[in-house]
């Protein structure tokens, strides 16, 4: 039995839909700028720009009905909805024809980002971690398995904000589709059970403030529910 200095943190995990087992998570990824009118709006050509990827840490989930603190350091903070992809078995170098044997299942997710610290790091030519990689910003519904609710490859995928919409599009839209995104990024690193990939925002990112009540969803993929609360004092 391995002794550790301190205790290792617990593995985090989401819900499955209709299953006691949850899904343990491995590492986070997510696509830049891949519905064209979201990467207009961030001031980029959107012309079948080639996919990249950002990370953030496992441990930044955040389940449904869930409260999540302001987080420090930011004046600027940002919803994006997003279709999340749940990868359930490992391959590298996949061909895009292959890739939905590699899925485990969907979720609806929301990469919350301190847009601010983003865009000054954009700037500087800095890695966005400081704005897209911090505590809980990494909202995600219960996984919906492929099994039982196919590949999607269209749907709305809406958000709002005090019940009002923000977000409504569809996922039909988006520039790299599931099959190309997974391809691309297992020709990268190899992809193993547990990854999760955010495949990228529509139009209508926005920001949000304290005690606002943010939903969203996908039409046959899940939706959630978080509030946004005062910050957290301490550990």
């Amino acid at each position: 039995m391995t002794d550790y200095v301190f205790d290792p943190q617990p593995i985090t995990s989401v819900a499955i839909e209709g299953d006691d087992k949850r899904f343990p998570v491995r590492r986070i990824f997510c696509v830049g700028r891949n519905y064209e009118a979201h990467a207009r709006e961030m001031g980029r050509d959107p012309s079948r720009e080639f996919p990249f990827f950002f990370t953030k840490p496992a441990d930044a989930i955040v389940p449904d009905g869930s409260d999540v603190p302001y987080p420090p350091e930011t004046q600027n903070f940002h919803y994006e909805m997003e279709l999340v992809v749940a990868i359930g078995k490992a391959g590298f170098q996949i061909p895009v024809e292959q890739a939905n044997d590699y899925i485990y299942g969907y979720a609806a997710g929301n990469d919350l980002t301190r847009r601010d610290l983003q865009l000054e790091a954009r700037e500087k030519g800095r890695p966005w971690d400081w704005g897209k990689a911090f505590d809980e910003s990494a909202v995600i519904s219960p996984l919906r398995k492929a099994s039982e609710i196919g590949h999607p490859s269209k749907g709305r995928i809406w958000l709002a904000v005090n019940d009002e919409i923000k977000q409504d599009q569809d996922i039909a839209d988006l520039i790299w589709d599931v099959q190309e995104i997974v391809s691309i990024l297992s020709h990268t690193m190899r992809i193993r059970p547990g990854d999760l990939i955010y495949t990228g925002t529509p139009a209508g990112v926005g920001p949000l403030q304290i005690g606002d009540q943010v939903t969203g969803g996908i039409d046959g993929v899940g939706s959630h529910s978080i509030r946004i609360v005062a910050p957290r004092e301490g550990l």
